[in-house]
């Protein structure tokens, strides 16, 4: 029994292996055990035993030799038959004057020249066929290009059964589906839960009922501390790159249709010539050889001592043998006759609940359709790991962890508008914990993944303002109708205008929209704007990006807009006389357009009151005398435009208060400019710029000058006039004095002086009386040039 031992640790498999062995392998692994016994067993009697015994015989005729042998046989094995044989052929009696030796060597060479091969070499043979049979049965399990995805697979396959998250997944999934399934979906549901949760008891304990036992598991079932949520997630990503590694080839299939094929072949041929052989296993063998100078005798009748023994062990390993086949047989058909390329989850989603559980092809399918034979329970456990919901509940488990309520509050902050924002970035998916902020008036979502806003955002009863920064978000149909009635500010800023969520476009309480995104050549140009025209209740509508004329949605909602914002990424605006239908705009920007002249459309916005043309290609605006028929305007940017010069009916735009030119290429100021009597904020920063006209004092109403990088020497005295001037940017410019008029600007609480030729401030600096030492810009060295009690006053804040 130690060699069987040893045979038998040589080729078991680690017990993990087992769930890729179906019945029928199963049950082929212990038929070869009871082969390979057979085979030791004839083994051990052919070494411990002697092989034959040969007795010497007068009769010359080797014909008549063997059917006395025969006779004699038979007369051995039925003891009732009469002896009918003549004296001569009887040998019992009979002396024969031979030695021990000389018997010994007739044994032997009987053996070797008499008696049948296969009879001397049966329990060889079957030993030999039995390992053979073995290795075919547990080759995939050792070539290396099977071995290590097996291994990976049954790893993954054990960490899948044994997590706490399948059994949470599982149970949330019943717990959820308990009310609403159907009588049969309840009966396989409790075998489930059997089947998961087995639990022995003794008949004196009363076994517990299904709903008492999950109430009584569901507090320890809901819980799932970090450690275990980050095992799980890692677990899912381990399932996710085998499936790519696995589904991509067939050779686990293929290597065990090939090893099985072999063993039917291997079976046929054994079987065959088994049947073939078995009959020359003999009790009494008839010897001939020429011996007569040695023994004297020519003729011997051998007794083959194990015949009887053999013929009965090869009649039974034949019929092992047969039972080996059938299951081959069986494999082939199994094989040949179900599509083990695919397997669906069918079964498992309608039982689980969970619907998107994917069905997988090649040798993934093959190794699960295993599985399902050794135990289906496997299959159903594993799925858990295949599904984006069940992956999506587990990060939203470990997100709430992370992201507790206290943890979310110390983010609040106030934004632009004053209302209290949560922002978050670069989460896995938007905390629960968030719904129970009901302070919120903001929330801020950027590049968040998997997003669901639950019907617990009624929770927040505050929020106004909702921002996704390339944050896609799925919304329920009961928390669409919240936002609806709820939202007022929607900013969506995503890479491709497509991109942004069709659910925005329905928000009918929505005062103000902000998009950001380019429209892409395979979607079209504003295709995706045309839901705007829902929007009734618009008052404000920014669009970043790369449009060629105003969406003709837009004029759908002229009547209340207010407020537009083209932000062109640097594409040409062409068509622009929709904007004539904008009659209730306010405020217009239209910003890096490559506009090298002003719309003519724009002079029909009676209502413009602020118009910012920021960053183009601007280079005349002898247009601007059209202007004169917007009289509500008040605010004109033309800034970071190529504008060489200022036209002199700039004087017709007497209503203008506010006017940029910044960042041009102006040299020279018309003394017409300082017609424009309402101006208070005048900004002609980085332009070329030589000098200011006195005319500059017509300005009573101005309250900021910025005439900073520019080349002016000197400043006019009327400039001091201004007395409502608060800020005064003069900087990087040529300036080598400063008049003492300065202290006549009382209000003046910017000024800037730095980057300047002056040697020295004018000490009635001191009168102006809102300046502070913050307020005023200008080198150290030549700070210290003042008195030390204009120092002192200016340092006092």
């Amino acid at each position: 029994m130690i060699p069987i031992a040893e045979f038998k640790q040589f080729t078991d498999q680690q017990p993990a292996f087992k769930v890729l062995k179906p019945w029928w392998d199963v049950l082929a692994e212990y038929i070869t055990v009871v082969m390979l016994m057979i085979g030791f067993f004839g083994c051990t009697l052919q070494i411990t035993q002697d092989k034959i015994i040969c007795l010497p015989n007068r009769v010359s005729d080797s014909t008549l030799l063997s059917d006395m042998c025969q006779n004699f046989a038979r007369r051995r094995l039925n003891a009732s038959e009469p002896n009918t044989a003549t004296p001569s052929q009887q040998m019992s009696g009979l002396r024969n004057n031979l030695d021990i030796q000389q018997y010994t060597f007739i044994n032997q060479m009987c053996y070797e020249t008499a008696l049948h091969w296969y009879a001397k070499y049966f329990p060889y043979l079957v030993v030999i066929h039995t390992l053979i049979f073995m290795v075919c049965a547990s080759f995939w399990f050792k070539f290396p290009g099977t071995s290590s995805k097996i291994e990976h697979f049954i790893c993954i396959l054990g960490k899948c059964f044994d997590s706490p998250w399948t059994t949470r997944a599982l149970s949330e999934v019943s717990g959820e589906s308990q009310e609403g399934t159907s009588p049969k979906k309840e009966d396989r549901r409790r075998k489930s839960i059997k089947e998961e949760v087995p639990e022995p008891h003794s008949p004196l304990k009363p076994v517990q009922s299904i709903s008492e036992k999950k109430v009584a598991d569901s507090p320890s079932v809901s819980l799932l501390d970090k450690k275990e949520g980050e095992q799980a997630k890692a677990l899912f990503e381990k399932v996710k790159k085998f499936r790519l590694h696995v589904e991509e080839g067939d050779i686990l299939h293929t290597m065990y249709i090939r090893q099985t094929v072999l063993k039917v072949i291997k079976f046929l041929i054994i079987t065959a010539y088994n049947l073939a052989l078995v009959r020359n296993i003999h009790f009494v063998v008839p010897c001939s050889v020429k011996m007569v100078d040695m023994t004297g005798y020519d003729n011997f009748c051998c007794n083959h001592t194990k015949a009887h023994l053999f013929s009965k062990l090869a009649i039974c390993y034949i019929c092992f043998l047969g039972a080996y086949g059938i299951t081959c047989l069986y494999t082939l058909y199994w094989l040949f006759h179900r599509p083990l390329k695919e397997y669906s989850f069918r079964y498992v989603r309608e039982e689980t609940g969970i619907s998107d559980i994917p069905d997988v092809r090649n040798d993934f399918a093959f190794m699960l359709h295993l599985v399902d034979e050794y135990d289906s329970l496997y299959s159903k456990r594993f799925a858990v790991f295949l599904s984006e919901v069940s992956e999506s509940k587990l990060k939203q488990l470990n997100l709430n962890h992370e992201w507790t309520q206290e943890k979310l509050r110390q983010k609040l902050q106030r934004n632009a508008l004053g209302r209290l924002e949560l922002h978050l970035f670069m989460l896995s998916g938007l905390p629960d914990t968030v719904f129970e902020l009901t302070e919120v008036e903001a929330l801020k979502l950027e590049k968040l993944q998997d997003v669901t806003f639950l019907p617990l955002v009624t929770q927040l009863v505050c929020l106004q303002e909702l921002s996704l920064l390339n944050c896609p978000i799925k919304l329920p149909f009961a928390s669409l109708v919240f936002l609806r009635d709820h939202l007022r500010v929607m900013q969506a800023t995503f890479d491709e205008i497509k991109d942004v969520p069709l659910w925005i476009y329905s928000l009918r309480g929505l005062e103000e929209l902000h998009l950001s995104g380019l429209f892409s050549q395979e979607t079209g140009r504003m295709s995706s704007l045309e839901s705007l025209r829902e929007l009734r209740n618009l008052k404000v509508l920014s669009l970043r990006s790369n449009i060629s004329k105003v969406p003709p949605s837009v004029t759908d909602v002229s009547a209340h807009l207010q407020r537009l914002c083209i932000h062109n990424d640097g594409t040409k605006l062409v068509t622009l006389n929709n904007l004539k239908k904008l009659v209730s705009v306010r405020e217009l920007e239209l910003v890096n357009c490559s506009l090298e002249r002003i719309p003519h459309a724009i002079f029909s916005l009676v209502n413009l009151q602020e118009l910012n043309l920021k960053d183009n290609q601007l280079r005349s605006i002898e247009e601007i005398l059209s202007f004169q028929h917007c009289r509500k305007l008040v605010c004109l940017k033309l800034w970071s435009n190529r504008i060489a010069y200022i036209p002199e009916h700039i004087q017709k735009l007497r209503s203008l208060e506010q006017l940029y030119l910044n960042h041009n290429k102006i040299e020279t100021l018309p003394s017409q400019l300082f017609l424009c009597t309402k101006l208070r904020h005048l900004d002609l920063s980085n332009n070329g710029v030589h000098s200011i006209s006195p005319d500059i004092g017509k300005l009573q109403n101005l309250q900021y000058f910025a005439i900073s990088s520019n080349s002016v020497e000197t400043l006019p005295k009327e400039l001091f006039l201004c007395r409502k001037l608060k800020t005064l940017m003069v900087g990087h410019n040529k300036l080598s004095t400063l008049s003492p008029s300065l202290g006549n600007l009382s209000l003046l609480s910017k000024l800037e002086l730095k980057g300047n030729r002056l040697e020295a401030l004018p000490p009635e600096i001191r009168w102006c009386q809102a300046l502070k030492r913050s307020g005023l810009v200008v080198e150290s060295t030549l700070y210290e040039t003042l008195p030390e009690d204009v120092r002192e006053r200016l340092e006092n804040e």
